[in-house]
């Protein structure tokens, strides 16, 4: 049974990309090292940014990969992202039925914030 669950981004825009995360995003920082962050999503969930350059697995720049995260008030997460310079897309309904908005991070990874219809 999983406890607790940890996505682990490889970056080479680290610095660039853990700034967007705690300082535009502002997630909380539950550990940090000189080249290893990571974010507290909840609870249960946690985000990582690791430099490429300590490591032996390497940036894969984005490219499949999207973040989903499920938020409490979608149109408040998108103000609030909008606010502090970042340039979310407009809130569109997904096929499934959800509302949803998107971002990209400094590394190229697709972040996807969405809120059931049903909220």
């Amino acid at each position: 049974m999983i406890k607790a669950a940890n996505t682990i981004l490889y970056c080479s825009k680290w610095e660039e990309t853990v700034r967007f995360y705690r300082d535009q995003l502002k997630l909380s920082v539950s550990f940090s090292t000189d080249w290893f962050v990571e974010f507290s999503l909840n609870a249960m969930s946690r985000l990582s940014i690791a430099d490429e350059k300590r490591t032996s697995i390497k940036t894969s720049h984005g490219k499949g990969i999207t973040l989903s995260w499920e938020v409490e008030r979608l149109d408040r997460t998108w103000a609030d992202v909008q606010k502090v310079g970042l340039e979310p897309t407009t809130i569109c309904k997904h096929p499934w039925g959800a509302r949803v908005f998107y971002l990209i991070d400094p590394e190229g990874h697709r972040i996807e914030f969405w809120q059931s219809s049903a909220d």
